[in-house]
């Protein structure tokens, strides 16, 4: 089966005027235009290609690879609107529609939005939605506390940053858990704190508790080799100052101190911290 939206693995059929025909292992056939026809080549050649519908409505293969793929998330820019929508780049000769009932904001050109790829059921085209949280669902998790999981940072609040969660659950990340700047559509690694009541993940950056000490102490012992030896930091400082020269809080940032302290890597002194 070819499957649209997705990378298929195919096998080179026959050549044509127009193109390459590949063929999968159920004898389906979809067209390679001739501009993305390898230099050379050989009938039953294997090649990973990307499918979507052109503008005829047709199936066809590109070997461009698109900033995503169906049923996944991304940023994309606006390009063009008309009275129908929204176009964005996804990075194919074709644009992604995105029409104005799964706008979650009126798109304009030049913006960036994070949106989810879609299959529309009655057009069986390839379509875009920035109504990101109708796609996912914490009605049953697949995750457990202390998970690592995977992020995409999608919009603000007022007590932090709302991530999606593996592609499938909506977390929050609170302010005092963020220690570096975070942009829509950012993706980066997280570890699941707590499941609150109703299934409501709260998120933390990096690993949690004691697991937190080794890359928060390798971040010090960098720093430290950057900075001559020497950081201007101590138990009393400051938790901004700690916050933007590490990146941590002053919490994280006194075990870890206290874990390079116990392996004789450091030295406390009132002035600060030195290198061994």
């Amino acid at each position: 089966m070819i499957n649209i939206g997705q990378i298929n693995t195919l096998e080179i059929l026959r050549e044509t005027d127009h193109g390459i025909y590949l063929v999968d292992e159920d004898n389906n056939e979809v067209l390679l235009p001739n501009r993305y026809v390898p230099e050379s080549f050989r009938i039953w050649d294997k090649l990973d290609v990307f499918v979507y519908l052109d503008n005829e409505e047709r199936p066809v293969a590109t070997t461009d690879m698109p900033y995503i793929k169906l049923g996944e998330f991304a940023l994309l820019r606006c390009s063009q609107v008309n009275d129908y929508g929204a176009f964005l780049d996804w990075g194919l000769v074709k644009e992604l529609f995105c029409p104005f009932k799964e706008q979650a904001f009126k798109m304009k050109p030049k913006g960036w939005y994070l949106v989810h790829c879609y299959m529309d059921e009655k057009t069986e085209r390839l379509v875009a939605s920035s109504k990101t949280n109708r796609f996912l669902s914490n009605k049953e998790l697949t995750v457990k506390q202390f998970d690592e999981v995977d992020l995409i940072v999608s919009h603000p609040s007022e007590i932090g940053m709302n991530v999606i969660v593996n592609k499938k659950h909506t977390g929050l990340i609170y302010n005092d858990q963020i220690f570096t700047e975070l942009s829509v559509g950012d993706k980066l690694k997280g570890i699941v704190k707590k499941i609150r009541p109703g299934n409501k993940l709260d998120i933390v950056l990096g690993q949690i508790g004691y697991r937190n000490i080794e890359p928060n102490a390798e971040r010090i012992l960098k720093e430290l080799e950057d900075n001559g030896g020497y950081l201007d930091l101590t138990d009393k400082s400051n938790p901004e100052d700690i916050k933007d020269l590490l990146q941590m809080s002053k919490k994280n940032f006194k075990k870890a101190v206290g874990s390079l302290y116990k392996d004789k890597k450091i030295e406390i002194k009132p002035d600060g911290i030195y290198l061994v």
